[in-house]
């Protein structure tokens, strides 16, 4: 058997998400359909470096899966990219060592939230950008965000529907860039829990139009309240941006 380690992007849009589900269509389910079709039929499961939400997007998702095909690798990317629906796209293929684990191994991941700023939505940014009218104060935002930065417990800022007990995660880097009409939040962390991108960036943003101040943030984390945070901004801005391993 050879472990395959294939990294990809995804538009999110008309996808449930990543995770297989009973009902709708979903990354996960679209890739595996796709990896049995070369197997003549035979299932065959993929392991990703974890789940994204509905509408959320991808530039570089990562997934492994073992086969007995003795395909060489170079002709992975084709057959692969063959049978994958046109919102699906693979960037590399590598074989690994079969003690690689694609989820199991992460050692950060970077998320990106953007953020379109203005009077008027782009109807041409509608599925990929958030747009939010109002007049933000960028320095507050980056205070807001100084003040989550390190290592906390994170239950304010998840969904309450999460699976995970341990809620405690590390922030290694927040960045707010300005771009023309736009914002880019960039968070790189150890791990991040379901929905913990958006209420972060749901709550800065409260912060930014003065609704918060900036030291609301330590307030919250301490609270381990999910009430207490601000709006889940929508899936549809955020991007899991690359995932890295050791």
């Amino acid at each position: 058997m050879k472990r395959i380690k294939c990294k990809i992007a995804y538009d999110g849009t008309f996808f449930n998400g990543f995770q297989i589900q009973p009902k709708g269509r979903t990354i996960q389910g679209e890739i595996e359909k796709g990896i049995q079709k070369l197997h003549k039929g035979t299932y065959v499961k993929i392991f990703a470096s974890g789940r994204t939400d509905t509408f959320v997007h991808a530039k570089g998702q990562i997934f492994h899966f073992d086969t007995p095909m003795e395909i060489p690798i170079e002709r992975w990317y084709n057959a692969i990219q063959t049978v994958l629906p046109s919102d699906i796209s693979v960037i590399e293929v590598t074989e690994v060592d079969d003690h690689f684990h694609a989820r199991f191994d992460v050692v950060s991941k970077e998320y990106r939230y953007f953020v379109q700023r203005g009077r008027r939505m782009d109807v041409f940014r509608r599925n990929y950008r958030y747009f939010y009218p109002y007049q933000l104060s960028v320095d507050k935002m980056e205070e807001a965000a100084k003040l989550i930065l390190g290592t906390h417990d994170f239950t304010s800022f998840c969904s309450a529907k999460t699976d995970k007990e341990d809620k405690v995660r590390t922030i290694y880097s927040i960045e707010i860039v300005e771009t023309e009409d736009e914002l880019e939040f960039r968070f790189v962390g150890d791990g991040f829990l379901r929905n913990m991108v958006r209420i972060l960036v749901g709550t800065i943003l409260e912060v930014g139009r003065g609704r918060r101040q900036p030291e609301d943030m330590t307030l919250v984390l301490k609270s381990k309240d999910r009430e207490r945070a601000g709006h889940t901004a929508p899936g549809h801005g955020l991007f899991l941006w690359e995932v890295n391993y050791q």
